[in-house]
């Protein structure tokens, strides 16, 4: 049993570690490709990190409540835990803001694909959802904070 828990344990940690990590990577890599005002550069980078969030972020988001879950149930702990709820909630709104990035992050590569094909400055509209998918990062970065706080310390939140 102890090997099992071990072994969940090590998997929903490096689920974690992929979600955040990956997050943080997807979000310095746009912004910097941003910051270049390049269509063709932000259209590359673009084309990489969808691709990153597809593999990486899609692959976590589904394996974090499959191992959490299955620690619940073997370490005897409730998922009406007051932790537990909190850390549930936590991750259902960091979805929430998650999914939006992903398809702006989709629209802002084809913004700036396009642009890129006619030798064009990026349009107005595309500033207006990089500002939508910038603002969007900031709640889920501290979301992601919050629940390892959470998961760490299991406080008694009632």
């Amino acid at each position: 049993m102890t090997s099992i828990v071990l072994t969940l344990k090590l998997v929903h940690v490096l689920g974690a570690a992929v979600l955040f990590g990956t997050g943080l990577g997807i979000a310095f890599f746009m912004y910097m490709a941003h910051r270049t005002r390049s269509p063709a550069v932000i259209a590359q980078t673009g084309r990489v990190v969808v691709i990153a969030d597809a593999l990486f972020t899609a692959s976590a988001v589904i394996v974090q409540p499959v191992t959490g879950i299955a620690l619940v149930s073997i370490m005897g702990y409730s998922l009406g835990d007051s932790w537990i709820v909190v850390a549930l909630g936590l991750y259902v709104f960091i979805g929430m803001c998650w999914l939006p990035v992903v398809a702006i992050q989709m629209r802002l590569r084809d913004i700036a694909a396009y642009a890129a094909e006619r030798g064009a400055q990026l349009p107005a509209d595309y500033f207006g959802l990089f500002r939508i998918w910038f603002w969007l990062g900031w709640p889920a970065f501290t979301g992601m904070i919050g629940i390892f706080v959470v998961m760490i310390w299991k406080p008694q939140f009632w």
